[in-house]
């Protein structure tokens, strides 16, 4: 009776994962993680029938949830089926993002973030490596398609939440008004900026929009250019 009632919530579950409403797909995923070995192997065989579509939110917190295992046999299977990482990262400056996708798979989002403004410097070139910070003259020259990458990256492992065209789309929602953005974003707080690190907050209960940081130590012009570039145009 038990093994029935198993089966049936695996094949529930399943569907579930198939279904249209995220909120109802992730809820699916740690229903699933739950009932164990049955259920992870359930998630990867969900994740292997979509292989060759593009990512989404749920790919990306299936990969998160099964590498969190720890268990060597889904780390080879991820390893093997995408040993590149789940997320393509196109880049026309032939940047390498994948230590950017292993954190963010991991649920490392504090090294992410780290890593995502050393990836902005190489962007910018040289020098701005050297100085460890990007001028907002030189984020008017990155290339659309690495912007567009690492955003992809970090919405598809937070659940939609984090992401620099989700800032756009707040920033916009609040009629481009930096005061009232660097609250929603917790970048402040009764107008006392947030103290870096541990200020923040560096997992999914954070607030729509907080990460990346993107550089925001450096003021108002270098997240204006960030979130006006072309790279978001075609979305708007």
């Amino acid at each position: 009776m038990v093994m029935v009632s198993e089966s049936g919530t695996l094949e529930d579950l399943r569907q579930q994962l198939q279904g249209d409403s995220l909120k109802r797909q992730l809820s699916a995923v740690h229903e699933l993680v739950a009932l164990g070995t049955e259920g992870l192997d359930t998630l990867k065989a969900v994740l292997l029938e979509r292989k060759d579509a593009p990512p989404t939110i749920l790919d990306g917190r299936m990969v998160q949830v099964l590498y969190a295992t720890q268990q060597d046999e889904i780390q080879d299977f991820l390893l093997e089926t995408w040993p590149e990482g789940r997320v393509p990262m196109p880049s026309a400056a032939e940047i390498d993002y994948s230590p950017i996708q292993d954190c963010l798979v991991a649920q490392d989002f504090q090294e992410a973030d780290r890593l995502t403004l050393v990836k902005l410097c190489e962007l910018a070139g040289p020098t701005a490596v050297k100085r460890k910070w990007v001028y907002f003259t030189e984020v008017e020259m990155f290339p659309s398609l690495d912007l567009q990458t690492l955003d992809r990256l970090w919405q598809i492992y937070s659940e939609g939440k984090f992401g620099f065209s989700v800032q756009r789309r707040i920033w916009l929602g609040v009629g481009q008004n930096w005061d009232k953005l660097w609250p929603r974003l917790a970048w402040k707080d009764d107008n006392i900026w947030t103290r870096y690190p541990g200020g923040f907050m560096w997992d999914l209960s954070a607030p729509d929009g907080h990460l990346p940081l993107s550089n925001q130590l450096r003021g108002v012009r270098m997240m204006a250019s960030l979130l006006s570039h072309p790279a978001w145009n075609e979305n708007d």
